[in-house]
């Protein structure tokens, strides 16, 4: 039974009852003198409380999801064991995106699975020609894709991030992308658009904050360079920046705005959930600057909107007025920040967590607007009302 398997956590729940209904019966007689005695007494009180942690702990992993397997949470599928497989050896190209499975996409208000109705949802590896790196993801392909009509076609890409340290099956499961575009294109606001969907390190179980780690992994260049390259290479999607687009939520949203700042020659918009604006900097990143005061000052999106030429790219952020710690402050200060020909617009709710529950009351104005800003072969989506007064 997988981590994850609902039957894991039924049974750990049902221990749970069972320790502590054990736990009450037994009480009487352990309250009795006597080394025996006080070691039961312990015994019980431990062995609840660990079956209790643990009930909550898969709790909180299912709907986070943390982990995805045991190997993943014991930490025996390191990245370094990965072997990366080319699609085009020898000749120069890059290489392609390795297709491990198909999975089934939740959404569109109808019961068949045939891809020119629902689409496609591809569990894949993507690897990394130019960092070495590599990573498991997933990628959606719209009914679009499918259909004769757009046969010939090359469709506008999404790059999507989930936060640290979670799984790119987060943005399936607790998001459920696939799902939100399949609605968005039936109602007309969103073109029909490949995502890639992503975990925001390459090298679990370090934060690499999406940087390019002085001798360590270039997790900045894989994102920007590689991935674009090994979609490029599988799939029929635009060779145009101004049809690639990145979007993430929490660590995904910082490292969306940075990948759309520092490289528009890769990205031509970006979305922000709940992101953050500088770096991170705490044990699971580790040092990611080599001691170079101007990498640690790059990493900080405000101090380089000042210092650098803006780029012409539209982002927008999302978050909320209260619940989010000081997102509000520092948002207001990013907004601050951009200058023309840089756009900014935002989505700022009044209250809410740094949680799933928030970022879906965001992600279908957010999937629509990002369409808005991509080239693609369909018609565009209807504009985007102007922003409200932060």
């Amino acid at each position: 039974m997988g981590l994850t398997s609902h039957k894991v956590l039924a049974l750990s729940a049902l221990v749970s009852l069972l320790m502590v209904a054990g736990t009450v019966r037994l009480w009487p007689r352990l309250a009795r003198g006597g080394w025996a005695a006080v070691l039961g007494r312990i015994a019980t009180i431990l062995g609840t409380q660990l079956a209790v942690v643990c009930t909550l702990a898969l709790i909180a992993n299912n709907y986070g999801s943390f982990y995805s397997s045991w190997s993943d949470l014991l930490g025996t599928n390191q990245d370094g064991s990965v072997t990366i497989r080319d699609k085009f050896t020898g000749d120069g190209k890059q290489s392609g995106v390795q297709t491990l499975g198909k999975e089934h996409v939740h959404g569109g208000n109808t019961v068949t699975r045939e891809p020119s109705v629902v689409g496609r949802l591809e569990r894949v590896r993507i690897p990394g020609a130019g960092t070495g790196l590599s990573t498991e993801g997933y990628v959606y392909l719209p009914p679009q894709y499918f259909q004769p009509a757009y046969a010939d076609e090359k469709f506008p890409a999404m790059v999507a991030i989930t936060g640290f340290p979670g799984i790119a099956k987060n943005l399936i499961t607790n998001l459920n992308y696939p799902g939100t575009e399949l609605r968005l294109i039936g109602e007309g606001r969103m073109k029909p658009t490949v995502l890639v969907l992503m975990r925001p390190s390459p090298v679990l179980p370090r934060d690499t904050e999406c940087e390019d780690v002085p001798r360590g992994p270039q997790t900045e260049t894989y994102f920007t360079r590689d991935v674009p390259s090994a979609v490029r290479a599988s799939y029929r999607v635009s060779e145009d920046p101004r049809g690639w687009a990145v979007m993430g939520d929490s660590t995904g949203g910082y490292c969306a705005l940075k990948f759309a700042i520092k490289h528009p020659d890769a990205f031509a918009a970006a979305v922000s959930l709940s992101g953050y604006y500088k770096a991170d900097n705490d044990v699971d990143t580790g040092d990611l600057f080599g001691g170079e005061q101007g990498r640690r000052e790059a990493a900080d999106l405000v101090w380089w909107l000042a210092h650098h030429p803006q780029p012409r790219i539209s982002v927008l952020v999302g978050g909320t007025r209260k619940g989010d710690g000081d997102y509000y402050q520092a948002t207001k200060a990013f907004i601050d920040a951009v200058q023309r020909p840089m756009n900014v617009s935002w989505i700022m709710l009044d209250n809410g967590g740094h949680n799933f529950n928030t970022w879906n009351r965001m992600l279908p104005a957010s999937m629509a607007w990002l369409s808005d800003h991509l080239a693609g072969p369909a018609a565009a989506a209807p504009a985007q009302a102007e922003p409200a007064a932060l």
